[in-house]
Order: C-alpha cells, then sequence, then structure tokens
C-alpha cells in the first residue's frame, strides 16, 4: 500500500493521474512489471541547477527569430494577405538596413483557422530588432500599411524566437508542401531536459528531410516551444511519424519528454504564395 501511495503522489507531482485502471494493474499482478518498467521512464529525472542561461546553452543568441501569429476575420483573409505581401516587398527593399527578412508565412489549414503566421529572422541579436523597428516606425508607407492591416486582424501575438543549436539548419523547401507546427508549453525549469532529450531524439527524425525548425521563446510566452516539419501531404506525415516509431530509442525519447509538457497543440499549415519556402 505505501508503493501504491507512493506511485500516486508522484504522478500527481508532475500532473497525471494514472486512473483506477492502471493502479489496479501495477498493484495485483505480476504480469504487469511491464507496464512498471514503462511508468518509471515517464518519471522526470533530477534538473541540476545551472548557472548558464538556457539561451546560451541551447542557442546561437546573434540570431533572433520574430513569430507574429494574425488572427484574420474571416471576411478579409484576402485583403489582409494582400496587406502582407506588399509589407513583406516594402522590408525587402529596405533590407540592407534593417538586417531582416522573412523565413516563412503560412496560413493555418487544420487547428486554429483563420490564422497566419509570419517567421522573420533576425541577424545581429536584439540590437538589430531596435533598429528595424525604430526604422520602420519613421516610414509613412509602413504605417499606412500597418493602419490598413488593422481593420482586417480580430488579434494577433508576436514571440521572439531562439533556433535550439542541435536541430538541422533551416533551407527553404521548394515544390508543393505542408508544414506542420507542433507547439509546447513547458513546466519552467525544464528547458536543459527537453534540449539534452530532442538532441537524441532529433536523430530519428532526419531521414526524410522533414525537421524544418525548431525554436525556444525568449520574449512573449515563455517556456513554449515549436517544433516545424515539413512534408508533402497529410498521407505523407501520417507514414513519416509511423515510421519513426519503429525506430528502436524514438518510444524512449518521447517516454522521457512526455512529462515535461504542461499543454500541447498543433496546426498544419500552407505556405503563402509570397512565402520564401514552399
Amino acid at each position: 500500500m505505501q508503493n501504491m501511495l507512493k506511485l500516486r503522489n508522484t504522478w500527481s507531482a508532475v500532473g497525471y493521474n494514472a486512473g483506477p485502471i492502471a493502479m489496479r494493474c501495477l498493484s495485483t499482478t505480476a504480469s504487469c512489471k511491464d507496464s512498471e518498467s514503462w511508468f518509471s521512464k515517464l518519471l522526470v529525472r533530477k534538473i541540476e541547477p545551472t548557472k548558464e542561461s538556457h539561451s546560451r546553452m541551447l542557442s546561437d543568441k546573434e540570431i533572433i527569430y520574430a513569430l507574429h501569429t494574425h488572427n484574420v476575420r474571416p471576411d478579409s483573409m484576402g485583403d489582409y494577405l494582400n496587406n502582407y505581401k506588399n509589407t513583406v516587398g516594402l522590408i525587402n527593399e529596405k533590407k540592407t538596413s534593417l538586417s531582416c527578412k522573412l523565413v516563412a508565412s503560412w496560413t493555418v489549414q487544420v487547428g486554429d483557422m483563420d490564422q497566419c503566421l509570419h517567421l522573420w529572422k533576425y541577424t545581429g541579436g536584439f540590437e538589430k530588432i531596435d533598429q528595424a523597428k525604430e526604422d520602420l516606425w519613421h516610414d509613412e508607407e509602413y504605417l499606412k500599411l500597418m493602419n490598413e492591416r488593422s481593420k482586417f486582424l480580430r488579434s494577433r501575438h508576436l514571440q521572439y524566437l531562439l533556433a535550439f543549436s542541435y536541430w538541422p539548419q533551416i533551407t527553404s523547401r521548394t515544390g508543393k508542401n505542408i508544414y506542420e507546427m507542433r507547439s509546447y508549453r513547458l513546466t519552467p525549469g525544464t528547458m536543459i531536459e527537453w534540449g539534452n532529450n530532442w538532441a537524441r531524439a532529433i536523430n530519428f527524425r532526419k531521414h526524410n528531410n522533414e525537421a524544418f525548425a525548431g525554436f525556444f521563446s525568449q520574449i512573449g510566452r515563455l517556456y513554449n516551444v515549436h517544433h516545424i516539419w515539413c512534408y508533402k501531404s497529410l498521407q505523407d506525415r501520417k507514414e513519416t511519424r509511423e515510421a519513426a516509431w519503429r525506430s528502436p530509442g524514438w518510444d524512449e525519447c518521447v517516454a522521457y519528454t512526455v512529462p515535461l509538457i504542461r499543454e500541447m497543440h498543433c496546426r498544419v499549415l500552407a505556405p503563402t504564395e509570397f512565402s520564401p519556402t514552399q
């Protein structure tokens, strides 16, 4: 009985309820030893204190990514996309002074509908972001486009992100593709643990060139992680993910990262016509 209570308390600490069926299985039959072994993988290992910041240990701080999330009025999507295309063109004309470029632009096809995501890259750290903002806020044409765009939006959100150093370098894709953004909200203090496990896990997902980008938040909603995958179709996504589960070691990586997650969701994305990656 003491062992049952200890197990129940441990699961409560990481936010899980094993439920009466699982508890009965663990406490009454010897044949459930395999289940005990699987459950033990999900227990979070101790995280040692560190004097290094997460950003210094996990990423290159000189490259900052800005993820703009725009929730668009359902009757204004066409006008909105035309407006943003013109905004991208304006910024591209000034790119020598702004030190930023659009990496990707998407509309959400599955998930949060009537939503668009735009991913920008700034080279030179937050100093370049400050300079770009100062420049654009004194550009009359840019301000005019911003004012026009506000009529098409319901809400918007901005996050500044760093790329995980163990992910493959971001490269633009050609042809017809869909993207999946899997977003995770982690328990505070577990980002290093997440990085340690995914540094191994990403090796199981490199074979089909599906890994597009991996980020963690610096400003905005904190302890957020975004993994972006590229597929040819939903069927290709299904087959690729099933192949990963057949790889020895993938299940263990997943088992160690699951307890670190407080919330997660995914969105299937389609590139806009002006997105550099297709």
